[in-house]
């Protein structure tokens, strides 16, 4: 049996190792980002912002502290620090049956946390850079 999705996530994150992303994503997979208007849609996009997340919650204050699962979606609290800046969000993610992620939504608070990540996130994915 293959691992719940949360579970294989958990372990990409304590790992600080994204390259198990393409397996977890289903292929129709949807990224709404705290800082893009619009959704990202496909594996591979999906792939490159949550690999650039990755980059910018490497620290070691990055923590998941509470975990709602439920039958195919789970919401993840999390805190983090970037540059003396404390972050508290979510991640709302969601799996089809097969158990990859269709679904995965960042919300982030306060406002000076959103423009930080938003610097940050800004510049690894500036065009010509890759997101890994």
């Amino acid at each position: 049996m293959a691992d719940h999705p949360i579970e294989a996530w958990h372990r990409l994150v304590q790992s600080r190792d994204p390259s198990g992303l393409d397996a977890l994503l289903a292929e129709d997979a949807v990224f709404h980002s705290p800082v893009v208007h619009t959704p990202q849609r496909g594996r591979e996009l999906v792939a490159g912002y949550l690999r650039a997340a990755f980059r910018v919650f490497s620290g070691p204050g990055f923590r998941y502290v509470r975990e709602i699962l439920g039958a195919r979606d789970a919401v993840l609290e999390f805190e983090a620090e970037i540059d003396g800046v404390e972050i508290n969000g979510v991640d709302l993610i969601r799996w089809n049956d097969d158990g990859q992620i269709v679904e995965f939504k960042v919300l982030i608070r306060p406002l000076k946390a959103i423009h930080r990540v938003h610097e940050r996130m800004a510049a690894i994915l500036q065009p010509g850079e890759r997101p890994d």
